[in-house]
């Protein structure tokens, strides 16, 4: 954490709503974008959880501990209330779906408007979706905010050790889902090949 972040932070936790202002502005987007991944890229969701993201940090920051990245809290709590979200939308599912006797029809589809373009970027969302919420966490740290075993050990409150068996077994679910999807749609996955990557 930089000195002037480090001098925001401190001002905010004195009750310098200015400053907290600042930290949100910073850091709305990599919230936003942690949401949006984690809710199955329904942008009404991701706003609305990320809102609720800087309003449990603003209630919670004078117990924010300044050894500890400002980054790493922030995006935890935005993972661990979106891993809330997506377990009681399952709890839901699986209540309606025990008393209505069907399988229900997605309730979340993804905006229709997103172009060709982001095709590929469509499909890695649909099998981040098919993992668990905290694998689905953990893999999203990983690869789109670069963070270490330690940084999302920490802000998923596992062990190291524990966040490495969660990203090999999703790693291996993901990669069974792509083949899957490939053998299922050959001439669309071929011709994504060709396309630059949407990610």
């Amino acid at each position: 954490m930089s000195e002037a972040e480090r001098l925001l932070v401190s001002r905010a936790q004195q009750g310098d709503d200015g400053a907290f202002t600042q930290l949100v502005e910073a850091y709305q987007v990599p919230v936003y974008r942690l949401c949006y991944r984690m809710l199955g890229g329904n942008v009404h969701d991701a706003e609305d959880a990320a809102q609720e993201t800087f309003l449990r940090a603003y209630k919670a920051l004078r117990r924010y501990d300044s050894k500890r990245s400002f980054a790493t809290w922030l995006l935890s709590i935005a993972a661990h209330h979106c891993i809330d979200i997506t377990r009681k939308r399952r709890m839901r599912l699986v209540s309606l779906e025990t008393f209505t006797g069907q399988i229900l029809p997605d309730s979340n589809p993804l905006p229709e408007k997103v172009v060709f373009q982001n095709e590929r970027q469509r499909e890695v969302q649909a099998l981040l979706s098919a993992l668990s919420p905290t694998d689905r966490a953990a893999v999203v740290l990983y690869y789109w905010y670069d963070y270490s075993y330690q940084e999302i050990a920490e802000a998923l409150s596992l062990t190291v050790s524990a966040v490495k068996s969660r990203l090999h077994r999703a790693r291996k679910r993901l990669a069974e889902a792509w083949q899957e999807n490939r053998q299922e749609h050959p001439f669309r996955m071929e011709a994504q090949a060709h396309e630059s990557p949407a990610l």
